[in-house]
C-alpha cells in the first residue's frame, strides 16, 4: 500500500503544480470591480480583458501545442511558470488598463503551455500511464486550480490589506515553490528533439482520433463558454443586481462552478464514458436554464444552483471528452491532440464572452446574458441530440 502511494506521489505533485498555474489565470476575477473603480473602464472592457487571456492560450496552442512532445514536458512547464510569474508582476505594477491586458496575455501564454503538456505529463507520471485515475488527477487539477484562483483572491481582497497586490504576491510565492517541485520531478519524454523541430500547427487530428473528437469538442466548447461568462460578468451581476459587494462571496460563487466540475468528473467512473458526454450536456442545459432564471428574477440562490448544476455538467462532459481523446491518441501525438481540444474549449471562453460585453451596452447585463444563454442552449441541445443519435448508431 505504501509503495502504491509513493508511486502516485509524482503524479499528485504534478497535479499540484498544475493547480498553481491555473489558479493564477482566474485570480483577477473578483478584483475586476476594484480595477473598474481605480481605472474607470466599462463592462465591455472587463470582458475584453478577460478574453485576451483566451487569445493568448489559443495562440500558444496553435504555435507550440506540440512543443512538449518534442523538447520534453518539464522545459515547457517551466516556461509556463515563467509566464505565470511575469503575469503576476504585471498586475502588481498595474497603473492602467494596458498592464491588465499584458498580465492577462501572459497568463494566457502560461495556460497555453500548461494545458496540453501538463495533462499529458500527469498521465505519464502515474504508475499506470493513462489510467482513469490519472485522467481524473489531470482534469481535476485543471478545474480545481481555476476554482482556487477567485476564492483565494476574493478572501484576501475582502479580509486582508492591499487587495490588488497581496493575491498576486502570494501567487508569486506559490509559483516559485512549484518550479522547485517541477525540477525534482522526472522527465517522461524519452526521445527528445531540438526546439527547432517544433512547428506551428493547424488544428488537425490523427485518423484514429477523429471519430471521438467531434462530440468531445462540442461539449468542451459549451462548458467553457458557461465558465467564461461566470468568471467575467457574474461578479458585476452580483454587485449591480443583487447588491452583493463582498469579494469573498463573489469569488466563492465563481469557485463553486469549478469545484462542481471536479465533483462531476468523479461521477464519470460510475456512469461510464459513453454516457458522460450526453449527461454532461444535460447538466449544462440545466445550468443555463437556472442562470436565465437568476437573471430574470435576481435571485442569489439561483446563481449558486446554476454554478453547481452547470459546473457538474461541465465536469461530466469534460472528463469524458478528455479521456476519450487521450485514449484514442498515439503517444507521440497525445500532447498535440489534447492541445487541439483545448483550442476549441478556449474559443468557447473568448468569443461568447466578448459578445456578452458588446451586448451589455444596448441590452443591459440581463439582456446580454439572456441572449448568450439562448445561443448556448441551442448549441448544447444540438450537441446532446448528436451524441444520443451517435450512441444509438453505434449500438445498432
Amino acid at each position: 500500500m505504501d509503495a502504491d502511494r509513493r508511486g502516485w506521489l509524482p503524479c499528485v505533485l504534478g497535479g499540484a503544480v498544475f493547480v498553481v498555474c491555473m489558479a493564477g489565470t482566474t485570480l483577477p476575477t473578483p478584483l475586476y470591480s476594484l480595477y473598474q473603480q481605480k481605472f474607470g473602464f466599462s463592462e465591455l472592457m472587463v470582458t475584453v480583458v478577460y478574453a485576451v487571456y483566451a487569445f493568448g492560450v489559443i495562440g500558444v496552442l496553435l504555435l507550440a501545442g506540440n512543443a512538449s512532445d518534442a523538447v520534453g514536458r518539464r522545459p515547457v512547464l517551466l516556461a509556463g511558470l515563467g509566464f505565470a510569474a511575469a503575469s503576476a508582476v504585471c498586475f502588481l505594477c498595474a497603473t492602467g488598463l494596458g498592464w491588465l491586458y499584458a498580465g492577462r496575455l501572459l497568463s494566457g501564454l502560461s495556460a497555453g503551455l500548461f494545458t496540453g503538456a501538463a495533462t499529458a505529463y500527469i498521465m505519464e507520471l502515474a504508475p499506470h500511464r493513462g489510467s482513469p485515475r490519472a485522467t481524473f488527477v489531470a482534469t481535476a487539477a485543471n478545474m480545481g486550480g481555476l476554482g482556487c484562483g477567485p476564492l483565494l483572491a476574493g478572501v484576501l481582497a475582502q479580509y486582508a490589506d492591499w487587495p490588488l497586490y497581496l493575491p498576486f504576491a502570494v501567487h508569486l510565492a506559490l509559483v516559485a515553490g512549484s518550479a522547485a517541485v517541477l525540477l525534482w520531478l522526472p522527465e517522461t519524454v524519452r526521445e527528445r528533439r531540438p526546439f527547432s523541430t517544433v512547428r506551428p500547427q493547424r488544428p488537425g487530428l490523427p485518423p484514429q482520433v477523429r471519430a471521438v473528437f467531434g462530440p468531445a469538442a462540442i461539449a468542451s466548447f459549451v462548458g467553457f463558454a458557461l465558465f467564461g461568462v461566470f468568471t467575467s460578468v457574474s461578479p458585476a451581476f452580483l454587485s449591480q443586481s443583487l447588491d452583493v459587494d463582498n469579494h469573498a462571496v463573489s469569488g466563492l460563487v465563481v469557485a463553486l462552478a469549478f469545484f462542481a466540475s471536479t465533483a462531476g468528473q468523479l461521477v464519470v467512473g460510475r456512469v461510464g464514458m459513453e454516457r458522460s458526454l450526453p449527461l454532461g450536456c444535460a447538466g449544462l442545459f440545466g445550468g443555463l436554464a437556472l442562470l436565465a432564471a437568476a437573471l430574470r428574477w435576481d435571485m442569489l440562490l439561483l446563481v449558486v444552483l446554476s454554478a453547481l448544476v452547470g459546473g457538474c455538467g461541465q465536469g461530466l462532459a469534460f472528463r469524458g471528452a478528455m479521456a476519450a481523446v487521450a485514449e484514442a491518441s498515439p503517444p507521440d501525438r497525445r500532447g498535440a491532440v489534447i492541445s487541439t481540444l483545448f483550442v476549441v474549449a478556449y474559443a468557447g471562453i473568448s468569443v461568447p464572452v466578448i459578445g456578452v460585453g458588446v451586448l451589455t451596452g444596448p441590452l443591459g447585463l440581463e439582456g446580454a446574458g439572456l441572449v448568450f444563454i439562448a445561443c448556448m442552449a441551442v448549441l448544447v441541445t444540438t450537441a446532446a441530440v448528436y451524441l444520443l443519435r451517435r450512441t444509438v448508431r453505434t449500438r445498432t
